[in-house]
Order: structure tokens, then sequence, then C-alpha cells
């Protein structure tokens, strides 16, 4: 399965709802989430698609995949997630690192 944040966005937001429209918490809560647990279900890795916007808050980046981590596990949704940056692959790392720092809850 595959998840294009220009999709959900080609403008994405900052981290809460709160903060308008578009926000990483709105991209969690619809696309992400919903995304991931159908391709666990499926057995393969649900594949995210960052390119096409034109940029990230890294509050969006934070909340959408921290939130990930802390339902899923750190290390549960690096096994399971593949994503894409070839426009900025510095995102790459910078996700990794907040999916890495959030506490594991399951």
């Amino acid at each position: 399965m595959k998840v294009k944040v220009c999709d959900f966005s080609k403008t994405p937001n900052a981290r809460y709802r709160d903060d308008g429209d578009y926000s990483g918490e709105e991209f969690y809560e619809i696309f992400l989430k919903n995304g991931f647990q159908q391709s666990v279900k499926n057995n393969e890795k649900l594949i995210v698609d960052l390119d096409g916007t034109e940029g990230y808050a890294t509050s969006f980046l934070d909340e959408a995949f921290g939130r990930l981590a802390e339902e899923f596990g750190p290390l549960y949704v690096l096994d399971n997630l593949q994503i894409i940056s070839n426009e900025e692959p510095d995102w790459l790392d910078e996700i990794t690192t907040y999916i890495l720092e959030r506490n594991e809850i399951k």
C-alpha cells in the first residue's frame, strides 16, 4: 500500500488540527494510521511518498510519524514502513529520529 502526502495536501501545515487545515495530526488520523494498519494486515510495508508537496514543517512530520511510533512501537514501525523522499532525502533521517525518540507503548 502506498500513501502520497500530496494526495492529502500540497501544502501540509503544522502539528495540530488547531494550527489549521492539513496538520500532521489530521494526516496521521486520516491517512497514516489506517494505511499502516491495512498494510500490516496485508503483510506488506506501508510506503509513504513525501514528494510532490511544497515542503514540510518539522512539527508535521514529528506529529504524524512520532504518533505512529507511540501507538505501534518504534521498531515495529521502522520494520513496516518505507519512506520515499527523492526531493528532500534528508527527511528520511529526520523522520527516523522522530520515530526512535518516541517511547514504545506497545
